[in-house]
Parts: structure tokens; sequence; C-alpha cells
């Protein structure tokens, strides 16, 4: 109880992976719903930007947010579904990412990324991930 107080006391990432160890680490279907509803939001906020540069930002700040939530459940199947459910909203979101060799690389690595996640996973998940991503690739 004490090492828990402790760790809680000072790092932002160790309160909230606290957090999700006591809260809500039992739920994982409800924890990828609220990371998707907070990716939402911050799509929302680099749509209204409309500046390229500021979306770059936007998009790495959302990244960042992502990457942090996977390694907090540490399931590969967190993984996969996030990362294609952010390919997907960087896909529908406007953002001219085609027209940028810094956005193309990072959805192009998003991407490696769920192919290496869906390499450890069970054959029947990796064919119904696969056909997700089917339509994510950059020609």
């Amino acid at each position: 109880m004490e090492l828990c107080s402790r760790l809680a006391r000072f790092k932002k990432e160790n309160k909230e992976l606290l957090t999700y160890l006591l809260f809500e680490a039992h739920d994982e279907r409800a924890y990828v719903d609220g990371v998707k509803a907070e990716m939402d939001l911050l799509f929302d906020e680099v749509r209204s930007g409309g500046n390229l540069y500021l979306a770059k930002k936007g998009l790495r700040k959302i990244l960042r947010q992502i990457n942090k939530f996977i390694r907090f459940a540490g399931s590969k199947h967190v993984e996969v579904e996030l990362l294609i459910y952010f390919l997907t909203k960087v896909r529908d979101s406007g953002i001219g990412f085609k027209k940028n060799t810094v956005l193309v690389n990072m959805y192009k690595m998003q991407l490696k990324k769920i192919d290496k996640a869906l390499e450890g996973m069970h054959e029947d998940l990796q064919y119904d991930y696969r056909q997700e991503t089917t339509g994510l690739s950059i020609g």
C-alpha cells in the first residue's frame, strides 16, 4: 500500500498506469472504447486547425497517447484495434496526409506495427484484422 501511494505521488504516467491497473484492466472492451472516444476528441481538434503543420503535431500527439495506452494494456489485441482505429480516423479525417512524406511515413510505420502485432495472434483473429487493414494501405 505504501509503495503504491509513493508511486502515485510522482509522475503523471505512473498515476495513469495505476488508474488503469486498479480500475480499467478488468474490462478491456470498455478501456478500448474509452480510448477511442478520447481519440475522437483529439481528432476534432486536429481537424479544426486546417493547417498541415498543426495537423502533423496533432497526429503525433494522438500517436504518443495511443502508444502510452497500448503500453498500459500490454495486449496485442488492444494494440491492433487502437492502431487500426487511428489509421481509419487519419484516412477519413480529410487531412491531406498523402501529400506530406512525414505523415505518409508515420502512416506506413503504424501499418508495420499492426502487421508485427498480428504475427503473434491466432490465425482467425489475424484473418479478421487483416480484412480490416486491407482498405488502409497506401498505394
